[in-house]
């Protein structure tokens, strides 16, 4: 007689799922047991059966690293997925705003996010003890969608098309320099002269190098500029110029301070570039509770904070 049994389909654990993608994201079994508050061989037993399960190996396992294969970035992007799915899920049940809860992944760029951003994560987390913040800085444009992220807090204006990008405040680059780089080399009076001087180039993120686009009304130049010192540390840069080594454009949330000081010194002032500050969601976390939370209490008290 013909076995009518049939083979249940196996359908990975989201427990198991959540600890490849925390392995995956960390690059250590170490690490992503500190951050689950588990056992590395808690961690371990998780993974092997989530291979013997999906018949493929994940990881790529020395020494001294971790590394993911091609099966499991595929496995990764999945995970990421359904586990967003999930914590919606629930947070949609839940439906008050008081018990969002679940991981929040936000990036950001190196000086606004640590000044800035990070603060304001920091207090949301207070106002929501059950939502768990995670934000990471880069010194480039991030896939928010495909590299895992909820939300990314943008200077600039320049976004795809695909993302949905929350408008948080307005604000502007302006060109400034110290008194006393001006005294040695001159006033720029055009926006064309700037090519003629030491310019501090900061690589942004999201802009060529070098490249500064400024807007006078309807007017816009786009001048290609150069100089001996530049940087992916807009930090960095704001010191250099603070020193007298050149020109600067900056936000105008960073240098006003110094240029109240008299520190810094604008030039052309009739000259800027815009740079509003964006919240930019992938599309699939539109409504996501977690997302909106955030958004609502970055739109509410980031623009304050570049007075």
């Amino acid at each position: 007689m013909a076995d009518l049994r049939q083979e249940v389909p196996y359908s990975p654990p989201p427990e198991d799922l959540r600890v490849f993608a925390t392995v995956a994201r960390l690059a250590s079994f170490a690490a992503a047991a500190q951050a689950l508050g588990s056992s590395t061989a808690y961690v371990s037993k998780r993974l092997r059966l989530l291979e013997a399960g999906l018949g493929t190996r994940l990881l790529h396992r020395t020494t001294r690293r971790v590394g993911i294969t091609e099966d499991g970035e595929r496995v990764y992007a999945w995970a990421q997925r359904i586990l967003d799915d999930l914590d919606h899920l629930v947070q949609d049940v839940r439906a008050t705003r008081s018990q969002v809860r679940g991981h929040l992944r936000v990036c950001s760029s190196f000086g606004f996010g640590r000044r800035v951003v990070a603060p304001l994560l920091g207090e949301l987390q207070l106002a929501h003890p059950d939502l768990q913040v995670r934000l990471e800085l880069f010194d480039r444009l991030v896939d928010v969608a495909g590299e895992g992220f909820d939300l990314d807090v943008r200077v600039g204006d320049e976004i795809a098309g695909h993302l949905i990008a929350h408008p948080l405040a307005a604000n502007h680059r302006v060109l400034c320099a110290a008194p006393a780089y001006l005294a040695r080399r001159g006033l720029p009076r055009t926006p064309e002269d700037l090519a003629q001087h030491d310019c501090l180039v900061i690589k942004e993120r999201d802009h060529p190098f070098g490249l500064w686009r400024l807007q006078q009304g309807e007017l816009e130049r786009r001048v290609k500029v150069t100089g001996p010192l530049s940087s992916n540390q807009g930090e960095i840069v704001v010191q250099w110029a603070v020193a007298g080594h050149g020109l600067l454009l900056r936000s105008l949330w960073d240098v006003g301070p110094l240029l109240d000081q008299g520190l810094l010194q604008r030039i052309l002032p009739d000259w800027t570039q815009p740079a509003n500050v964006w919240a930019v969601v992938p599309q699939r976390l539109a409504h996501a509770a977690k997302v909106r939370v955030a958004v609502e209490h970055l739109q509410q008290h980031l623009p304050g904070r570049l007075g």
